[in-house]
């Protein structure tokens, strides 16, 4: 098994407006050597010590995975998580990505595994961000 970090890939359709969402929305730090865009290449960011997001042009992504068909915008494969400390947190988090540009999937609230909202960022990639659970210390209790 390997020690290293694990890398999600998700296809964009725009590195510069993909790579300011990520900044603005997430506070993501981006990293590696600039391309000709003076965006790094492959764009990278570092989302902890053990998770880097790739971000990947849909026409490259579609030849990366061997030429298997990507994803429409909407369409969801997977749903990504964060997990945040309080109720505040996660509002603050949802307000900070629609304000970047994202659309609200589900207003955060109250939800049957905790208080959680689900933002959608440029490409549909859905983002569920739950508050922690304080009393088992895990933040997977989402279905």
């Amino acid at each position: 098994m390997s020690t290293g970090p694990v890398t999600l890939a998700l296809p964009i359709a725009d590195r510069g407006t993909s790579f300011e969402f990520y900044r603005a929305a997430l506070g993501l730090t981006p990293f590696g050597e600039p391309a000709e865009d003076g965006l790094p290449e492959p764009l990278q960011f570092a989302v902890n010590d053990g998770l880097r997001l790739m971000l990947v042009p849909a026409e490259g992504f579609g030849w990366v995975v061997g030429g298997r068909e990507v994803a429409g915008r909407g369409t969801s494969e997977c749903l990504l998580g964060l997990s945040a400390g309080t109720e505040a947190e996660v509002d603050a988090i949802i307000q900070r990505a629609t304000g970047a540009g994202a659309e609200i999937v589900i207003q955060p609230g109250q939800q049957p595994w905790g208080y959680a909202g689900t933002f959608a960022d440029p490409d549909g990639h859905a983002w569920m961000v739950t508050k922690a659970d304080q009393a088992a210390g895990d933040s997977t209790s989402a279905p």
